[in-house]
């Protein structure tokens, strides 16, 4: 079992949250559900209490703080950081090819099945033990990201240097996408002067274009 202090009254909730869609399609015979759906409501679910809890406990932070510090701590790294800790690698349901393809390390898998958890138990006692789940965590995330160890604004850093020189121009656009639906990556280019200067890949294409900047600062000598 999971290492949480709640108790699911209906325990296929839970189940649900913890099967991945690898081992729901290999199981269709028995009418399985996969933890997507759960995993659409953990989401807003982990957002909404994620921004209650910073616009409470920090009142002087500007919306453009809290939108980026929300952004620190709900990301997939944090996610996965949070899965492990919940011991969902131990727990989780995956089909054949997934189990022997490292799935149960994939860092997509475990955010994913942690937002589902979060969902599952919103809907299985409501929205306090969901709050007091997410709560475990997110204070202490917070903390680090607002001492600059989990979160940088990349797009942010390179614009300020860009804008020194006005005849520079600074753009982004989409390269390609791949996986399937519920694991999608998105590749997005930085254009220099019109130029392919920098690319980056990350589940959104925020975070592709957040990964694409990165690179940009490294390449010019700014390490971040």
């Amino acid at each position: 079992m999971l290492n949480m202090d709640y108790q699911f009254q209906d325990d296929a909730l839970y189940q649900t949250a913890m099967t991945h869609t690898s081992y729901a399609n290999e199981h269709r015979g028995s009418h399985l559900r996969h933890n997507e759906r759960l995993e659409f409501l953990g989401d807003s679910v982990l957002g909404f209490v994620t921004a209650d809890y910073l616009l409470t406990h920090y009142p002087d932070l500007p919306e453009g703080e809290l939108t980026k510090l929300r952004a620190a701590v709900v990301c997939e790294a944090a996610l996965c950081e949070i899965a492990r800790e919940l011991g969902i690698p131990q727990e989780i349901r995956l089909g054949h090819g997934e189990e022997v393809g490292g799935g149960r390390a994939r860092p997509s898998i475990l955010a994913d099945a942690t937002e589902a958890l979060i969902g599952a138990v919103y809907l299985d006692g409501g929205i306090e033990p969901a709050r007091t789940l997410v709560l475990r965590f997110i204070p202490h995330k917070v903390e680090v990201a607002l001492a600059g160890g989990a979160f940088q604004d990349y797009k942010t850093m390179l614009q300020e240097i860009v804008q020194k020189n006005k005849q520079e121009t600074l753009e982004y656009r989409l390269a390609g996408q791949s996986g399937p639906d519920h694991d999608k990556r998105f590749t997005m280019e930085l254009l220099l002067n019109s130029n392919v200067f920098a690319s980056g890949t990350g589940r959104s294409k925020k975070e592709a274009e957040q990964m694409a900047a990165k690179q940009a600062l490294k390449a010019m000598g700014i390490e971040r």
